[in-house]
Parts: structure tokens; C-alpha cells; sequence
């Protein structure tokens, strides 16, 4: 297995999280390619998923940070990703979260992963904010962005100016409940 090098791996009390690898593929294809992912630009065809999929493990190359691909502690299957996030044309960099799987669901492995990712982008990036763009019509998100304690911002600058999508503030860690 070809794993990205100096990535760091990170560890919360249930989970484990780190750089995608190739192993993850089929776990975010069958995700990618399903209503479930209409909130990331699905459902995607194999060959929009697998761009997709080499966008994130990209992120990392070039930024030299990205989403992480997290588990439970011990196991190798894949539940989802959570991490830094800030393509070329974003305005600001994100914390963004997906649970690939829908028996993940629930059990608060996105707010474990997010709190962790928030953490790694605050301390170790030296970020001083993080915003999360979030579709309207994704409840689960904006609760979780919420519990996060990040607020709307509605003067925070879109991906896209004709874009609905709403921005959440995230607070710096020693501010967060």
C-alpha cells in the first residue's frame, strides 16, 4: 500500500484519523455515488467520484494538509472525512466534514472527527479562523456546525457570490463548549 508521507495522524477516544489512502477508493465511490452525497456534488458518476477523490488526496500534496479519512480506533474501515479544507479559489479556509457511511449515522463520529480536525487546524496550522460552507437544506450539517459552536456569518465572502450556501464561523478552541 502507498500511503502519503509525513502525514500526521491524529486520535480521539474512539477514532482514528488520517491521510486518505488508495484502500479508502471504493468506501467514498460507493458514497460518492449516491443521494447521500448531494450536499458534496453528488451523486457523481465513478469518474467525477474518483476526481473527487484525488482532489482530497491532492490537498494534501500541494497544501500540505487536507481532510483527514477517519475510523474507529482499530478497524480499517473508512467512515468519512474530516478536516482542513481551501481549494485555490476559496475565500477562506474550511473545516469540512462527510460520514460515508449511513450506519455511522448518529453515533457523533463527525462532531468527534470535526472537533479533532478544528484542534489540528487551530494548534498545529497556527490557523486564526475556520469557516464551514453549508448548503441551506443540510439540517445535520448546520446542527453539527452549531453544536460546534460556529455562527452564521452572513457578511463572510462565498465560494461562489451567486451561491446560497451559508457560512458558519467556527470559534478558536479555547472558545468553543
Amino acid at each position: 500500500m502507498i500511503a502519503l508521507s509525513s502525514t500526521p495522524v491524529l486520535s480521539t477516544a474512539r477514532l482514528t484519523l488520517r491521510a486518505p489512502q488508495a484502500a479508502d477508493w471504493p468506501f467514498w465511490r460507493d458514497f460518492a455515488m449516491t443521494d447521500r452525497a448531494v450536499f458534496v456534488g453528488g451523486p457523481m458518476t465513478e469518474g467525477l467520484a474518483w476526481r473527487a477523490f484525488c482532489h482530497v488526496v491532492g490537498m494534501w500534496v500541494l497544501r500540505g494538509y487536507g481532510s483527514f479519512v477517519f475510523s474507529e480506533t482499530g478497524s480499517a474501515t473508512p467512515l468519512g472525512m474530516a478536516g482542513p479544507w481551501h481549494p485555490i479559489n476559496w475565500p477562506e479556509a474550511e473545516i469540512g466534514w462527510t460520514l460515508w457511511s449511513a450506519g455511522a449515522e448518529g453515533k457523533g463520529y463527525a462532531h468527534e472527527a470535526a472537533v479533532a480536525a478544528l484542534d489540528f487546524a487551530f494548534g498545529t496550522l497556527g490557523w486564526a479562523t475556520a469557516v464551514s460552507y453549508i448548503d441551506p437544506a443540510n439540517a445535520r450539517s448546520i446542527a453539527l456546525a452549531q453544536r460546534l459552536g460556529a455562527v452564521l456569518d452572513p457578511d463572510a465572502a462565498r465560494v461562489d457570490p451567486e451561491d446560497a450556501d451559508l457560512v458558519f464561523r467556527h470559534p478558536a478552541p479555547g472558545a468553543r463548549t
